[in-house]
C-alpha cells in the first residue's frame, strides 16, 4: 500500500458534474429518468406526449371512468326516484261514474253523470272478450312478470323528444297507470313516473286486479269509458252478452277509438277490419280461439251512435222518482247516490212505459193548440201498478223533464177530487158503519142526494152543504147510484156517518201517505180535498184490486255498485182492509164504467172498474181504475207555465170543461188496452159483503129506534128548496122490503163527457155561508 496520500474530488450533490453517457443503474435497477421524472422499467420506452388535437380526445381510461360514474349516478337516481315516487291516489276522472237507471229488461233509461262509465268485475267480462283485449294490447301480460316494456318506453320517449308523434307499445300495466293514476299528457317525466309506478303496482296488485282496472278505465270512443259503457254504446247490450266478434271489435278500438268507428267513419272500415283481423289472429296464435271458430266469425258492424242519454223526456222524471224512492226507504241517501257508480234496475216495463207516453200524446197533447191560451197550462200525470206485486210498470211525469221540471206523477199539490170517494164506501164496510138511524151502510143504502143539502151529525147541522155537479138535485138514491153519478151530497153525509177519522184511517191503510197535505178528518174528506199524488192514488187503487192486500208500491228491484249487490228491503203484504170491503167497492166501481161517469173507459175492451174526479175550480181532472191485473191513474192538471200557479182547465183542449170522464178516462183506456194487449182477459173474482149486490132487497134494521135518520131519504128536508109535504128531491122513498132500483135518482147533468161528475163544495165559514173559491174539491 502506498503511503502517498489519496486526493478525491468532492461529489457534486446536485449531479451537475455527471458526465453524459455515464449513467449508472440505480439500486433498484431502474434507469434514471429526466430530472423531475420517475425512473423507467428496463426496456420500456417513454410514452410520447399528446400534442395538438389529440389532447382534446379523452383516453379510454377516462371514458370508462366516466361511463362507470354515469351508471352509478343513474342507478342512484333510479333508486332515489323509486323511493321518493309513491303510488298516487286515483285521478278524479278515472273514478268518476254515472248512475245508470234501467228498465226491468235491462235496457237503459238514463244516466245522470257527466262521465259515461260503469265499472264491472273482471268475472263479468266473458273470457273471449278478455282474450281479445290481451291479443290486441299485451299478449304476454299474464306470462311476463315485467311491468314495463323498456324498449317500447325508450322508443316512445325518444320519439316524443324528437317530435315524431304518438307511439304505443306500453304494457297493460303501464296503460292502466296512465289512465288511473296520471294523465294523458305525453312528456318524458310522465313516462318515467309511469314506469316507476307500474313496477310498484305490479308488486302490490294481482294481474287480475290490474287487468280489471284497465278494462274499466280505457277509452273506447263514443264517450264510453270502460268495457261496459262501450258494450252499450256500440251494441246496446251489457258486457256479459258480448260475442267473440264484438269483443274483438271493441278491443280494436283501443288502438284508435275514433278512427276505427266504422259508423262514424265508413271510409275507415278497411283499416278497422284489418285491426279486427289482427286481434282474432292473435287469439288463434295464443290458442285462445280455434281456427275453426275464427273461420266462422264475421265482422260485427256496431249500431248507430246514439245521442247522450240525458234526462230529457220521461227520463228525468223517472230518475227523480227513483232517487226519492231510494231515499225514503233508507236504501241510498242523495249524498251517497251522488258518488256515482250505481246500477239501478227499476220495475218499469219499457213497453208499458212507451204505451203510456203514446196514450197521453194521442188523447191529450195532440189536442192542444197554440191558438188556445188554456192549452199552455195543460199538464198530465200518470202511474200504473201491478196489484199482485206492487210493481210500478209505468210512470208519466210530463211532456219533458227539461221543460217541465216538476213530475206530475209524484207531486202532492193538486186535490184528488172524487176519486177519493171509493175509500169512504170501503171504510163503511170495514167498520160495519150505519146511518144515524141505525141502517147498515151498503151499496144499496138510500141517501138524500139533494143539491147543497146540509150534512147532519149527531149534534145536528154541521153547516157544511156541498153542491152537486151542475147543482143537480138527485133526491133519494142508493149509494151505488150516488157513486155512478158522483153525488157529493150523499158522500159527504156518508163520511159523517162512518166517521171522518175512520175514513182517513182507511185511506192510509189502502196506501195514501199519512202526511198527505189536507188529508183532514172532516166530512169534506169524502170529496177529495186531500192532495195525494197520482202514484199515491194508483197504490191505493191497486190495494182494492188486490182484494184489500197492501204492501206498498215497488219502483226498484235491484241495485249494484262495482258488481256488488246492495240489499233491498223485502216487500211484505198485509190485509189492510177486509176482502169483503175491497171487493164490495170494486163491484160498485164496475157500474161507474158500465153506466156512470166513467163510460169512456169501456173502450179498454175487458172487465174494468174506475172512478172519475175533478178538483176544485176544474184545476185537475182524474180517472182512477183497474182491471184484475193492472191499476192505473191518469190526471190532467192546469198550471201556468210562467208563474207556476194552478189554473182552471176551462176551454182547454177545445172543451168547455175537462172532467174525469173525458180525456183522463179515454187516456186510461187507451193505455190499459195497449199495456194488456198481449195478456189474457181476466175476470174479477169478488166476495162482496152481504146485502151489497145489485138488486138486493133493502131492509130497515129492526133494531133501529124508529126515529128519523137525518142522512136517510125519509128524514125531513131542511134545505131551503124543499117543498112542504114532499120528500127531498120530490121522489117517494122506497118501501121497506122492496127492491131499490138502479134508476131511482133524479135527472142527469147532460154532461157530454160521460155524465154528471162531482160538483161544487161549499165549505162553511163559521156562519153557514160558503167561502168563495172552494166550490169544486
Amino acid at each position: 500500500m502506498s503511503d502517498e496520500p489519496q486526493s478525491w474530488a468532492p461529489r457534486d450533490s446536485s449531479g451537475a458534474g455527471a458526465s453524459p453517457g455515464n449513467d449508472r443503474p440505480t439500486a433498484s435497477g431502474e434507469q434514471p429518468g429526466k430530472p423531475g421524472e420517475p425512473g423507467r422499467k428496463p426496456g420500456r420506452k417513454a410514452r410520447p406526449r399528446r400534442t395538438g388535437w389529440r389532447r382534446a380526445i379523452p383516453t379510454w381510461r377516462m371514458t370508462l371512468g366516466t361511463l362507470a360514474g354515469l351508471v352509478v349516478l343513474l342507478g342512484a337516481g333510479i333508486f332515489a326516484a323509486y323511493r321518493l315516487v309513491d303510488i298516487p291516489a286515483a285521478n278524479a276522472s278515472a273514478t268518476a261514474q254515472s248512475n245508470v237507471y234501467l228498465y226491468s229488461d235491462g235496457s237503459v233509461i238514463a244516466r245522470d253523470g257527466d262521465v259515461n262509465r260503469e265499472k264491472v268485475k273482471l268475472s263479468q267480462v266473458p273470457p273471449t272478450v278478455q282474450h281479445a283485449v290481451l291479443a290486441a294490447e299485451d299478449r304476454d301480460f299474464y306470462s311476463d312478470d315485467r311491468a314495463v316494456d323498456v324498449k317500447a318506453m325508450i322508443r316512445a320517449g325518444w320519439n316524443t323528444v324528437t317530435g315524431k308523434g304518438k307511439q304505443g307499445g306500453s304494457t297493460i300495466t303501464q296503460q292502466y297507470v296512465k289512465n288511473y293514476y296520471l294523465g294523458q299528457e305525453r312528456t318524458v317525466l310522465r313516462k318515467a313516473k309511469e314506469a316507476i309506478i307500474a313496477v310498484k303496482l305490479n308488486r302490490e296488485e294481482t294481474k287480475d286486479q290490474i287487468f280489471e282496472g284497465y278494462l274499466n278505465t280505457s277509452y273506447f270512443g263514443r264517450n264510453a269509458y270502460g268495457i261496459q259503457a262501450a258494450a252499450q254504446a256500440y251494441y246496446g247490450k251489457n258486457v256479459e252478452e258480448l260475442t267473440t266478434a264484438e269483443g274483438a271489435y271493441l278491443a280494436s278500438l283501443l288502438n284508435a277509438p275514433s278512427a276505427y268507428d266504422v259508423v262514424a267513419h265508413p271510409d275507415n272500415r278497411p283499416a278497422a277490419q284489418r285491426r279486427w283481423n289482427y286481434v282474432l289472429g292473435g287469439m288463434v296464435k295464443e290458442r285462445w280461439l280455434t281456427a275453426a271458430e275464427r273461420a266462422t266469425t264475421r265482422f260485427p258492424t256496431p249500431g248507430e251512435a246514439k245521442p247522450p242519454n240525458g234526462l230529457s223526456g220521461q227520463r228525468g222524471y223517472i230518475v227523480q222518482a227513483v232517487e226519492d224512492y231510494l231515499n225514503r226507504r233508507g236504501i241510498l241517501d242523495p249524498k251517497t247516490l251522488a258518488t256515482g257508480g250505481y246500477r239501478i234496475t227499476t220495475t218499469l216495463d219499457k213497453a208499458k212505459q212507451d204505451a203510456f207516453v203514446t196514450a197521453v200524446t194521442d188523447n191529450v197533447m195532440s189536442k192542444t193548440s197554440s191558438d188556445r191560451d188554456a192549452d199552455r197550462n195543460v199538464r198530465v200525470g200518470g202511474a200504473s201498478i201491478v196489484p199482485e206485486t206492487g210493481k210500478v210498470v209505468a210512470l208519466y211525469g210530463g211532456i219533458d223533464y227539461t221543460k217541465q221540471y216538476v213530475s206530475n206523477a209524484t207531486r202532492r199539490d193538486y186535490q184528488v177530487g172524487s176519486v177519493f170517494k171509493p175509500f169512504v164506501l170501503t171504510s163503511a164496510v170495514v167498520n160495519d158503519s150505519t146511518t144515524q138511524d141505525g141502517r147498515r151502510i151498503t151499496p144499496n143504502t138510500v141517501y138524500d142526494g139533494t143539491n147543497k143539502r146540509t150534512v147532519v151529525g149527531v149534534q145536528g147541522s154541521t153547516d157544511y152543504a156541498p153542491a152537486n155537479e151542475d147543482d143537480v138535485d138527485y133526491g133519494d138514491i142508493t149509494v151505488r147510484i150516488a157513486t155512478d153519478k158522483s153525488v157529493n151530497s150523499v158522500y159527504a153525509q156518508m163520511a159523517q156517518d162512518v166517521g171522518p177519522a175512520k175514513v182517513r184511517e182507511t185511506a192510509i191503510a189502502l196506501g195514501i201517505p199519512a202526511d198527505t197535505p189536507d188529508l183532514t178528518a172532516a166530512p169534506s174528506i169524502a170529496l177529495g180535498t186531500a192532495n195525494a199524488s197520482v202514484l199515491d192514488m194508483a197504490e191505493a187503487y191497486a190495494t182494492l184490486a188486490d182484494h184489500g192486500r197492501h204492501g206498498g208500491h215497488v219502483l226498484v228491484e235491484k241495485v249494484t255498485k262495482d258488481g256488488a249487490e246492495i240489499e233491498l228491503p223485502e216487500r211484505t203484504t198485509e190485509q189492510a182492509v177486509s176482502r169483503e170491503a175491497a171487493d164490495t167497492t170494486t163491484a160498485v166501481l164496475r157500474s161507474v164504467v158500465e153506466g156512470g161517469t166513467g163510460t169512456a173507459a169501456q173502450t179498454v175492451g175487458r172487465p174494468a172498474v174506475g172512478k172519475t174526479g175533478t178538483a176544485e175550480e176544474d184545476r185537475a181532472a182524474w180517472f182512477a181504475g183497474y182491471t184484475p191485473d193492472l191499476a192505473s191513474v191518469v190526471a190532467v192538471m192546469g198550471q201556468n207555465p210562467d208563474t207556476g200557479a194552478q189554473t182552471p182547465l176551462y176551454g182547454a183542449l177545445g172543451l168547455a170543461r175537462v172532467n174525469g170522464g173525458g180525456v183522463p178516462a179515454e187516456t186510461w183506456a187507451a193505455y190499459t188496452e195497449a199495456a194488456l194487449r198481449s195478456s189474457p182477459v181476466q175476470e174479477f173474482e169478488l166476495q162482496t159483503a152481504p146485502g151489497s149486490d145489485e138488486g138486493d132487497e133493502l131492509l130497515v134494521d129492526e133494531n133501529a129506534d124508529g126515529g128519523t135518520d137525518p142522512s136517510s131519504s125519509s128524514a125531513p128536508d131542511t134545505s131551503p128548496d124543499a117543498t112542504p109535504g114532499t120528500t127531498p128531491g120530490g121522489s117517494t122513498p122506497p118501501t121497506p122490503g122492496t127492491s131499490a132500483g138502479r134508476n131511482t135518482g133524479g135527472n142527469t147533468s147532460g154532461d157530454t163527457t160521460g155524465g154528471a161528475d162531482e160538483g161544487a163544495v161549499s165549505v162553511p165559514d163559521g156562519n153557514g155561508q160558503g167561502l168563495p173559491g172552494t166550490d169544486r174539491p
